[in-house]
């Protein structure tokens, strides 16, 4: 079963790819797809669908927690932010090759 979710992030492009230069090129078990957009009001939104919640899950705590956590700890120090909720969304179809 998959899992889809948003989350809208105050973060930019510059950001996020600070973020990405972290994680490295390695795609992670069970992603399906990943983008981020930018929001017109600002920051960015993920839309994501992974093949499980416990792929998400692993890979957010084994991979992007720690890297978010080290950038956000250089502005914030050790009082990190919340971070953004995910809204679960339901996928209808994806089209996958």
């Amino acid at each position: 079963m998959t899992f889809a979710f948003t989350q809208d992030v105050p973060i930019d492009a510059a950001f996020y790819k600070r973020i990405t230069d972290g994680l490295g090129t390695d795609v992670p078990k069970g992603l399906v797809t990943h983008l981020a957009i930018e929001r017109p009001e600002g920051g960015l939104r993920y839309i994501d669908i992974w093949e499980s919640e416990e792929d998400c899950e692993r890979f957010v705590e084994e991979r992007l927690h720690p890297v978010v956590h080290d950038l956000l700890s250089e502005i914030f120090g050790d009082n990190l932010p919340p971070e953004p909720e995910r809204t679960a969304i339901s996928i209808v179809h994806y089209w996958h090759p």
